[in-house]
């Protein structure tokens, strides 16, 4: 396969795995979503989930946030860890809102980007998912499978980020970054990978990674 068929294979495989893609974490509106999102890093979705709706039945937007500590924020939200850190960014983020946007969340990078514990894969999150701006955010499951399907180095999530978009049709990225996370999950994941269920890496998949799986899984000998 060319390197084009096998990016036309990857988009195929995942538009028909994934035809309706859900939103991984819960949310109502861009602050909820950028709450949500700020929190999730270095924990999961599944807990983060868990743990918004404690926050969100406090304070639901930036004028009821600030209303609440610091300490406060982060008693709620400690079981998603990093919570000192996450506390502070929340509520110094939401403060920013009120006084330099009138308490809604700004529409582009470099504005998300300036906002306390807000870096650029939340950003891209967030324009993404909230406002529909075509973005690419790299998580570990990104990472892990542009580097498995060989269409990126994996030195950083920058590099990967700079490939993906190379690569894919801007007017797709929305969809696939999410397409690619669901797939991570459910078929090439780092732990438990079963390479006879992950059709894309087992087809296009970066020889050296199809050589050490196989290497990994041969019986020894007695």
């Amino acid at each position: 396969m060319t390197k084009q068929e096998k990016i036309d294979f990857t988009i195929k495989t995942l538009q028909e795995l994934y035809p309706k893609i859900p939103i991984p974490l819960d949310h109502t509106d861009p602050y909820t979503l950028l709450i949500a999102v700020l929190m999730s890093a270095q924990s999961t979705d599944v807990r983060v989930n868990q743990i918004t709706p404690l926050l969100f039945d406090r304070a639901d937007n930036p004028y009821a946030m600030v209303k609440l500590s610091v300490d406060e924020i982060r008693e709620i939200i400690k079981p998603v860890g990093l919570s000192p850190m996450k506390s502070k960014g929340i509520h110094g983020l939401s403060q920013i809102l009120i006084d330099k946007y009138n308490g809604k969340v700004p529409k582009s990078f470099e504005a998300l980007e300036e906002l306390p514990a807000v870096g650029h894969k939340t950003a891209s999150v967030v324009m993404s998912q909230a406002f529909g701006v075509p973005a690419f955010p790299v998580d570990t499951h990104i990472h892990r499978l542009m580097y498995r399907w060989g269409f990126s180095s994996g030195k950083n999530v920058t590099q990967t980020e700079k490939d993906a978009k190379r690569l894919f049709p801007r007017e797709l990225w929305n969809d696939l970054h999410l397409q690619i996370i669901w797939y991570g999950r459910e078929y090439s994941p780092a732990r438990g990978w079963n390479l006879d269920k992950d059709i894309i890496t087992k087809t296009i998949g970066r020889k050296t990674v199809l050589k050490e799986y196989q290497k990994l899984k041969r019986p020894i000998k007695k």
